[in-house]
């Protein structure tokens, strides 16, 4: 055997405790791969957690005066001109809190009705177009745009049919009606 044919498989040996060697440099990279990306989604999650936290604290703290003006109300529940200001006043703050954090009201009345903003709980005759909302029953809310509660409405099914007698129907419906 010369010098070259006893190296080849000296080389051949070699090879495999190298891809141990680096087997096992990738199982560790690997390991501490998975370990830092772990850390790093429970970093997240907790900032995550403590802006939500921050976001709840800040809005129940602008919640505070309507507990101070319900408060307020209730001592005044001797007079109920008293009381109706406290409420008043009450309701106005809260408007203004939920305004402030992009929630508006669905405007209703005398609107077409739409199945995305409203909840139809009642129909009646009445002399406004069909689909006409005639009454809101229950305000409905918008979020930065997106429904936050539908508006519940009394919605028009349009005038009443005016009973007709037999006689009447062939007039209107006949040919009579249409060649003037």
């Amino acid at each position: 055997m010369t010098m070259e044919e006893q190296q080849v498989p000296q080389e051949k040996q070699s090879v495999p405790s190298d891809e141990r060697l680096e087997n096992g440099e990738l199982t560790a990279l690997l390991k501490r791969v998975q370990a830092d990306f772990e850390n790093y989604r429970k970093r997240i999650e907790e900032e995550r957690r403590q802006v939500i936290e921050h976001a709840n604290a800040d809005l129940l703290r602008r919640l505070l005066p309507l507990v101070d003006s319900s408060s307020h109300a209730l001592g005044h529940l001797k007079s109920t001109k008293g009381l109706r200001e406290g409420l008043r006043l009450l309701h106005a703050q809260f408007l203004e809190v939920l305004r402030q954090e992009g929630v508006t009201a669905i405007d209703t009345v005398g609107k077409r009705f739409d199945p995305t903003l409203h909840e139809v709980l009642l129909k009646e005759h009445s002399d406004q177009q069909r689909n006409i909302i005639l009454e809101e029953l229950q305000k409905g809310y918008l979020f930065k745009g997106k429904v936050l509660r539908h508006s519940r409405v009394k919605l028009s099914s349009g005038p009443a049919e005016a009973p007709q007698m037999a006689g009447e129907e062939s007039k209107v419906e006949g040919t009579d009606a249409h060649h003037h």
